[in-house]
């Protein structure tokens, strides 16, 4: 885990021989918010500019057949019940000025998100709760390393019906489409995963959470839940390879790479995030690292208190 600002870490010396060898870089930059936020994030063109920035940087840190994954949300014009395009061009313009393929896109869908934005949806209600963000698969190559058998999901109550009857109604379809009984009535191990992910983010008390609480350590705002990561991690890599997430906040994708024999790295430039992260990598980090916490705090409030003085 690194302490600093991505577009610093990703340019030093530290992460020079990592270059060509980052099999996915997975993150979740700031959304571009009409609100500031404690984590920090832009709007309008200065948003465009600094996400575009990223590109030779990620290019750079990238295997030949690596992925790119970015998480956006989405986000309304200030004081209007209208939704504002700035997040798909920041997408846009990320992948066309860098010369990147668009793999696939993929939605993932909250069904537990809280109804906003609260004045449209709640009050005037005159809008449907926003529920879902997009993640863009981007890569240099049209063919990044994939395997979709990683990610399989378990089958239908009616797809196990057929497995275990096989009866099946082959033949031709209104859609025009012909399934013959021995390309389909195949038990597989699962279904291939759609394209929308439905992962709902509840957790009110993970061991991150405790972690935090037992420690006085200021909680990341905007966690993203841990199936997401792990979806994309099995989705796009090998155990053994190296995984980027240059936004990593609570360092989710961090300990999700960790659980899956993965090797990581977070860039993180909030170092009381950083110090939260440590629990979410079981006792046997946090006993290690848990008693020197307190001597970061320490030190780095003795920093800024020099300064400001």
């Amino acid at each position: 885990m690194y302490c600093g600002r991505a577009e610093d870490v990703l340019a030093s010396a530290d992460l020079r021989p990592l270059r060509g060898r980052v099999q996915l870089i997975f993150t979740s930059p700031p959304f571009p918010l009409n609100n500031k936020k404690r984590y920090g994030n832009l709007q309008g063109e200065a948003y465009l500019q600094w996400l575009v920035g990223f590109g030779p940087l990620f290019r750079d840190l990238l295997a030949p057949d690596g992925s790119i994954v970015i998480e956006l949300g989405n986000s309304w014009e200030p004081g209007l019940p209208v939704m504002s395009t700035l997040a798909l061009r920041a997408l846009l313009r990320f992948q066309e000025q860098n010369g990147l393929h668009l793999c696939q896109e993929i939605i993932c869908h909250n069904p537990a998100r809280l109804p906003s934005p609260a004045q449209w949806v709640t009050i005037e209600r005159i809008r449907l709760k926003d529920s879902f963000t997009r993640l863009w698969w981007l890569a240099l190559n049209p063919r990044p390393k994939a395997r979709n058998r990683n990610v399989l999901t378990e089958y239908s109550a009616s797809m196990k019906r057929l497995l275990a009857t096989k009866k099946f109604n082959a033949g031709h379809r209104p859609s025009q489409h012909c399934v013959s009984e021995g390309a389909f009535a195949v038990d597989h191990g699962g279904a291939i995963a759609p394209s929308v992910l439905q992962i709902a983010n509840t957790s009110a008390s993970d061991e991150y959470q405790r972690y935090c609480r037992a420690h006085g350590i200021q909680c990341h705002p905007a966690r993203m839940p841990m199936d997401l990561p792990e979806f994309f991690i099995r989705f796009l890599t090998d155990p053994g390879d190296l995984v980027l997430d240059p936004f990593a906040g609570s360092n989710t994708t961090g300990a999700a790479a960790e659980r899956l024999r993965r090797h990581w790295i977070g860039v993180e430039p909030t170092p009381e995030y950083i110090w939260g992260s440590v629990g979410r990598f079981g006792s046997g980090v946090t006993t290690a690292v848990g008693d020197s916490i307190g001597q970061l705090r320490a030190t780095a409030q003795a920093g800024a208190e020099g300064v400001a003085g």
